[in-house]
């Protein structure tokens, strides 16, 4: 596979700092194929928290296939969703929270804007802060330090990585998920053969299976972790593709790209944790950290290597998009200065978790379902417009509130709320406090309560997912139908 950068640009050229923000991306600057999704996908995804996240799968309660099942659908289907929104940044030519605003007109999608700023600033903080607790617990073990010295040193670090790639912009980050696609593959392909050794398949096959109900709310928080995280940023790559780019190959190479890695680690994941009770119980408190406990000495360096790369590599990707959703939000600042906030904000919640944070594993189910919601509303909508869409957009209508696409329509800002008033009503958290008024659906609608069956089937991800996608459908159809015959119509 030819590298990431020659086949976008075949022309050397020295790095710089982009300087593209909201605007559309010119002609003459859409390079490549395709194909080259391939690699910003797969370093964000390539991140040894995979392994971790089999035994966040098992920890419903449900048996290993019943778990990789689970894993296989949410993840496949939740980049599916990241490829079929990628279409639309090569039909537009502009960021996905940019081409958002065909759906929500100019001004109303400030508040899809502002949800996707949130969650993909939540996410570059997790990951920063997971990255800072794996190096100290390396260097724990080493006999080299582990404590607050070593903390301060390793998020100082990656977030001064995190924070570079996403200020410099697209032509980095573009090289270093070349460098991190390679070296972060390599490695995790021999702490796999270093491990395989841990793995009882007789303890993994008797986890005894568990109910509907609990494999539901498995599969969805596996697409919330994986593919609805991304989504709301699917298009910020493709935008630099030519117009004439296969829409099968845009869709096709961000899902596979998005998710090989992913399905890998998960059923290597699910078999350590299904294998090891204490490595299973000890993921919740440090995901990445503990799956130190059981290599040798010598490749604990390597790890740290692998364990750093593979989640800055998501966490740029996500410090990137982030900065473009707060400019989309209407703070009006250029672009590397909107990455360098949101690289502050990042630096402050990594410290929280870090250093006084008791326990990761609710906070962050919490996080991922709680915002899971109403980005799956939005994604709902976004996939039925795209789909209701015939000509690329008018790309010029995407910045003037007076133009085809509308200042603030209702239809769709009340679609989002009323999809994510039914989601959070349908779904809950016990381990996070702040989450407890979540689930008030499921007792009137005969679902057993917030005790009951249903109460972590996390349905109201789908839900809303749902309700965006088929109101959209049946109410917006007409409006999408006469944007499109206005005269200098696309």
């Amino acid at each position: 596979m030819t590298n990431a950068r020659e086949s976008l640009d075949n022309s050397p050229r020295q790095l710089q700092v982009e300087t593209h923000g909201l605007d559309v991306i010119g002609d003459a600057e859409r390079k490549g194929t395709p194909r080259t999704l391939f690699w910003p996908w797969f370093g964000a995804n390539v991140s040894i928290l995979g392994l971790s996240y089999g035994a966040f799968a098992l920890g419903f309660g449900i048996s290993f296939w019943q778990a990789l099942i689970a894993g296989v659908i949410g993840i496949v289907f939740s980049f599916l969703l990241c490829g079929f929104v990628a279409v639309a940044g090569k039909r537009g030519s502009a960021p996905t929270m940019v081409l958002s605003r065909a759906a929500y007109g100019v001004r109303g999608n400030r508040l899809p804007s502002v949800i996707s700023w949130v969650l993909t600033v939540g996410w570059e903080t997790v990951l920063c802060a997971l990255a800072t607790l794996a190096t100290a617990t390396v260097f724990d073990r080493l006999g080299w330090g582990g404590g607050t010295g070593t903390q301060v040193v390793a998020l100082i670090v990656v977030a001064g990585l995190t924070v570079v790639g996403g200020v410099m912009g697209f032509d980095v980050i573009m090289r270093l998920q070349t460098l991190i696609t390679v070296v972060t593959g390599v490695l995790t392909v021999v702490y796999v053969c270093l491990v395989a050794d841990h793995i009882h398949w007789s303890t993994v096959s008797d986890i005894p299976a568990g109910s509907a109900q609990e494999f539901i709310g498995a599969l969805v928080f596996m697409m919330t972790g994986f593919g609805l995280g991304w989504v709301n940023a699917a298009a910020d790559y493709s935008r630099y593709l030519p117009r004439t780019s296969s829409s099968r190959g845009v869709i096709g190479w961000t899902t596979f790209g998005a998710s090989v890695a992913p399905l890998l680690l998960l059923v290597f994941g699910l078999l350590l944790a299904g294998s090891s009770t204490t490595l299973n119980a000890a993921v919740a408190a440090d995901p990445i950290g503990a799956l130190t406990t059981i290599l040798p000495t010598w490749f604990l360096v390597p790890f740290a290597v692998v364990a750093v790369l593979g989640l800055v590599g998501g966490a740029v990707l996500d410090i990137y998009s982030s900065g473009l959703a707060l400019l989309s939000a209407g703070l009006r600042i250029p672009r590397p200065l909107a990455a360098l906030v949101d690289g502050v904000l990042m630096i402050a919640g990594a410290v929280y978790i870090v250093f006084f944070a008791d326990d990761f594993l609710g906070p962050f189910m919490g996080f991922l379902t709680t915002l899971g919601v109403p980005i799956a509303a939005w994604c709902g909508i976004m996939l039925a417009d795209i789909l209701l869409r015939r000509r690329d957009y008018a790309e010029p209508d995407l910045y003037r509130p007076d133009g085809r696409y509308g200042d603030v329509p209702l239809t769709p800002l009340l679609l989002t709320l009323a999809a994510t008033a039914v989601g959070w009503g349908l779904v809950t958290n016990a381990s996070a406090d702040w989450l407890t008024w979540q689930g008030y659906l499921l007792q009137p609608l005969g679902l057993g309560g917030k005790s009951g069956a249903w109460a972590y089937a996390n349905l109201g991800v789908l839900a809303a997912l749902a309700l965006g996608f088929l109101g959209t459908l049946a109410l917006r159809r007409g409006r999408v139908r006469a944007q499109e015959a206005q005269v200098g119509a696309v």
